[in-house]
């Protein structure tokens, strides 16, 4: 993307994914420029405030998809469905898919230091644009935008198919049956631009689950995960014996 925000073929693929076609180009730019970039240039505006009004219209429409369409989950379970779709992981994802770490604007830092793959700058991009086409087009096409990159995530969650908040999950299962919470011990290793994570979860001080991944937040999900899965195998193999 060129440094000046003017129309070129990147950001018009990105309109033509995403399906719509901005009336104001300025609000476009503004949600694809970085704090880094915004910085370096002299920029008043970044993309942090879109952001945080992207988040809340990223949240409104699929609590309310999530209401209507799944008429047999609990509160609970919506709540579940929700936090499983609008994490970080969900939303960086979703911008991988939409190309938006080639187009986002990064300062020189950011850049050598591998933003164009981190999930926390693509997950706020991706917010920032919901906000800027909430803001320039209306709630509506912000509202069909996000149920057609959302609800077949949504429908594969419900479905079992989907990426799970085992995090989440775990703590609930440990509260109840082991009177414990999870405790997460990180090590990192390796260059600022290809970090690697492993986080191991331990339950009542006992180690109960292993993940690695890119992002602590990956990490921890994969240990979650497996830990989530050894509780359910020692919850079936004592009601077998019960039994």
């Amino acid at each position: 993307m060129r440094a000046d925000g003017a129309d070129d073929p990147t950001t018009r693929a990105l309109e033509r994914t995403i399906g719509v076609r901005f009336t104001d180009s300025s609000i476009r730019d503004a949600a694809l420029t970085h704090r880094s970039f915004a910085f370096e240039q002299d920029l008043e505006l970044n993309n942090e405030r879109l952001e945080f009004l992207g988040d809340a219209v990223l949240g409104l429409v699929v609590t309310d998809v999530a209401y209507r369409e799944f008429p047999d989950l609990a509160e609970g379970e919506l709540a579940k469905l929700r936090a499983a779709i609008v994490n970080m992981g969900a939303l960086s994802d979703v911008a991988r898919d939409l190309g938006l770490g080639e187009i986002v604007r990064l300062g020189k830092g950011e850049e050598s230091s591998g933003g164009r793959e981190k999930s926390s700058i693509l997950a706020d991009a991706l917010e920032a644009i919901l906000g800027a086409v909430y803001l320039d087009l209306g709630l509506e096409t912000a509202r069909r935008i996000i149920e057609r990159l959302f609800r077949p995530r949504m429908v594969a969650y419900v479905r079992g198919e989907g990426e799970r908040d085992y995090k989440t999950i775990l703590q609930e299962i440990a509260s109840q049956d082991l009177r414990s919470l999870p405790e997460y011990r990180l090590v990192e290793r390796g260059p600022d631009h290809e970090k690697e994570f492993t986080a191991t979860v331990y339950l009542g001080g006992k180690a109960y689950g292993t993940g690695i991944g890119r992002s602590k937040k990956e990490a921890e999900q994969q240990a979650a995960h497996q830990a989530y899965l050894k509780l359910s195998e020692r919850t079936v193999e004592t009601g077998s014996k019960g039994g």
